[in-house]
């Protein structure tokens, strides 16, 4: 077990694990990566295992499924996947702003993490710069 996986703190109502003892959050039960898939277009569920596959090969990763996405945390979270009608949007929390066209949008959540809302509706939007992106922010996380 790795040291951050050790200080994690499971919620005793909702059995989700937090990197913060009675971390503040919406108390819902977590559920499995198939379940927050479930309906959603399969090349959806293609992206996430592509991008699920790199960010293991970084190191150890907590991976905090519910019903409206999957959320990626080493010591925080640093990567959100949520299933949507047209898209599945992939929330990146990185420590700088990134201007590019496919950054749909950002927003600053404290000095030094910005949340960048990116639209993936095709495996080929996995490519070098996404990945280079979730490297980033699981390194800062």
């Amino acid at each position: 077990m790795s040291a951050a996986a050790a200080r994690r703190w499971t919620c005793p109502a909702c059995d989700r694990e937090f990197s913060r003892a009675n971390q503040s959050h919406v108390c819902v039960p977590g559920c499995t990566v198939d379940e927050s898939f479930a309906g959603r277009a399969p090349v959806q569920r293609a992206i996430y295992e592509a991008l699920i596959e790199h960010v293991r090969s970084l190191g150890p990763v907590h991976v905090d499924a519910v019903r409206i996405g999957v959320f990626l945390k080493n010591h925080t979270k640093f990567a959100e996947f949520r299933p949507k009608a047209r898209c599945l949007s992939l929330e990146l929390v990185l420590p700088r702003r990134v201007n590019e066209p496919r950054v749909f949008r950002q927003a600053e959540i404290s000095e030094g993490r910005v949340v960048h809302t990116i639209k993936l509706t095709s495996i080929t939007d996995v490519d070098p710069q996404l990945r280079a992106w979730l490297t980033e922010a699981y390194e800062a996380g």
